[in-house]
């Protein structure tokens, strides 16, 4: 039995794909394309700001009265595209759909490779928080890798966005890179926490299919090296005081407002090629894709919402978990109608199991696993199919 959704009550977010890089990197399995003759033209970038405005103007119906909660431009390298074309796109979107106040609106950008505009400007066409691609500060390993930057390139763009006036600067770190030992992973850390890292995003490196790694299997640390440096980071972390807030997420400041919507199930709008959306509306919850190749999503202007599928009721309390035991915190219980329609009564008994189990806390006014449940997370999670 399912419940009627009400879309008010759920934030609604806005996801923007920007799907050309300077150079695809081996672990990549994203859908980035290297950018045509190794540069953005002007004429390509406006090609595609214009699109990007259509695909959203096929979207105001899923808005159901909300206002952006929060935005997210990935990629691909999105900082390829000028802060003046951002600007451009913003003050667009904002007038179909107003933003709230203080609306989170993060970049993705390489370091290094801030292709078009310095930090500054991206901060006056309304990006207030930068996530920065570093994945390592190792010379050897970012070669490994396919990185395009060097260490001092890395520790320089981080300090280039706090001189800009980014309050908030995210670097994305990677560990378990082929042949890196304990004190390599350990410095990278060190090296982000030094140079004026508000969150960091510490994941280890796993080898996805359709990438050149899938292909050619890099040598990787030995499983002792690997728990090593998993225990020995998160005390690292922990002593400079940042808090674990999700399986891969750091913060020394507020958690990642677009991130966390995620995590809570919430809904968020779409655009940008081969960008995923997800929207509740009064008779249920939908997913939707964009079409993937740049070429193909400029060639049908406005694109069409590709695999718009009703998410089936017996899938949701898996989907629901999926995302909301990431947080170590959990969400509230009543969280779990809210977003799926679905009573909670129907999987107390799963619940109460897994609590007995001494996987998910003892507590009914909220779901989250225990630090033994988070170590057997995948179990808990099959729980729910």
């Amino acid at each position: 039995m399912t419940v009627l959704l009400d879309p008010a009550e759920i934030p609604l977010s806005l996801y923007i794909h920007m799907p050309w890089c300077v150079r695809k990197c081996p672990y990549c399995d994203f859908n980035s394309h290297a950018v045509p003759n190794g540069a953005l033209s002007l004429e390509l970038e406006q090609q595609y700001l214009q699109a990007l405005l259509a695909d959203f103007e096929t979207q105001l119906e899923f808005a159901q009265g909300r206002k952006i909660h929060s935005v997210f431009i990935g990629g691909g390298t999105p900082s390829l595209i000028s802060a003046q074309g951002y600007q451009w796109l913003f003050e667009r979107l904002s007038v179909m759909i107003a933003f709230e106040e203080g609306c989170e609106i993060t970049l993705e950008a390489n370091p290094g490779t801030v292709e078009h505009d310095p930090f500054a400007d991206y901060l006056t066409s309304g990006i207030n928080r930068l996530s920065i691609g570093v994945q390592s500060f190792n010379r050897e390993h970012l070669q490994r890798l396919g990185r395009i930057h060097s260490s001092d390139n890395a520790i320089e763009s981080i300090q280039l966005a706090r001189q800009a006036g980014f309050k908030r600067i995210n670097v994305d770190l990677m560990h378990g890179l082929p042949e890196q030992t304990l004190e390599q992973a350990l410095f990278d850390l060190k090296l982000a926490v030094e140079n004026g890292a508000t969150h960091i995003s510490w994941y280890q490196l796993t080898i996805e299919p359709n990438t050149v790694f899938f292909r050619t299997q890099p040598v990787l640390p030995q499983d002792e090296t690997l728990e090593q440096i998993q225990l020995q980071g998160e005390q690292y972390l922990k002593a400079q005081g940042f808090i674990n807030y999700e399986v891969s997420a750091w913060r020394k400041e507020r958690p990642s407002a677009h991130n966390l919507n995620y995590w809570q199930f919430g809904d968020y709008l779409a655009i940008g090629a081969g960008a995923h959306g997800k929207v509740t509306q009064p008779d249920g919850i939908y997913r939707f894709q964009k079409t993937r190749l740049p070429k193909d999503y400029l060639a049908k202007v406005p694109a069409e919402h590709g695999q718009w599928k009703r998410i089936a009721a017996e899938e949701l309390p898996f989907e629901f978990m999926m995302n909301a035991l990431r947080l170590n915190e959990g969400v509230e219980s009543k969280l779990y109608t809210q977003r799926t329609g679905l009573p909670l009564a129907e999987i107390e008994p799963i619940l109460n199991g897994l609590r007995q189990k001494k996987l998910l806390l003892d507590d009914p006014d909220r779901i989250a696993c225990t630090e033994q449940g988070h170590m057997f997370l995948n179990s808990v999670l099959e729980s729910f199919l």
